[in-house]
């Protein structure tokens, strides 16, 4: 399980990123709110833990961006904030948990567990005449199987997961290729191969960004 976790507050996240990785959970953490785009390009995540008093931008302006640009991650947001009003903005803009400081590291990691296993990511999907079944690695188009490299499931399934959402080439080399140094260029030969597969103008090019899987097809 990877957590981002969005905290300025420096002896707090030490704190907190110690004792979550002591706990199996690998944690990245950002100091500066400014670095949170970066993040979210180099790497996937299970859960986003935010903070709302940050040095550069309110916490509530951060999730709300979050869910505008359409990443589902789930967020926890953490805060010394307790009034219901402060709740309600949060949970109004996507928040999934709301966890009042202080609090015990233990509350924190039950709420991540608790919340990564009520995230339901499908198995099966339907794109027009093309049927993808991940869980058996089975692809149907107009009712006949198509084979698929096993670097091919590896990129559509995230694609899938991240459906709707322009997907950043640097996430797609970690998550792909997390022990390998490849290049843009092997990113390109595997997109070309889902092409072939999938229903035309399936896939968007963000020319130096990364690729997006249309929400619509």
């Amino acid at each position: 399980m990877r957590v981002l976790l969005v905290e300025d507050d420096l002896v707090l996240g030490e704190s907190l990123k110690e004792y979550l990785e002591e706990n199996q959970v690998e944690v990245v953490w950002i100091s500066d709110d400014r670095k949170l785009d970066e993040a979210l390009q180099m790497n996937e995540y299970d859960v986003i833990v935010l903070d709302l008093i940050l040095k550069y931008e309110k916490g509530e302006s951060i999730l709300k961006g979050l869910r505008d640009k359409g990443v589902k991650t789930p967020v926890i947001i953490i805060t010394a904030k307790n009034k219901i009003e402060d709740k309600e903005t949060c949970f109004n803009f996507g928040a999934d948990d709301y966890l009042t400081k202080p609090f015990n590291p233990k509350e924190l990691l039950l709420r991540i567990k608790a919340l990564s296993k009520r995230v339901h990511i499908p198995n099966k999907y339907k794109i027009k005449d093309v049927e993808i079944d991940l869980e058996n690695q089975i692809v149907l188009k107009e009712g006949k199987e198509v084979k698929l490299s096993k670097t091919g499931w590896n990129l559509l399934a995230l694609l899938l997961k991240r459906k709707g959402q322009v997907v950043s080439t640097e996430v797609i080399l970690n998550y792909v290729w997390p022990d390998k140094a490849v290049g843009d260029e092997i990113v390109r030969q595997y997109i070309k191969e889902l092409r072939k597969i999938l229903p035309p103008d399936s896939i968007e090019t963000h020319k130096g960004i990364g690729y997006r899987l249309k929400d619509e097809v």
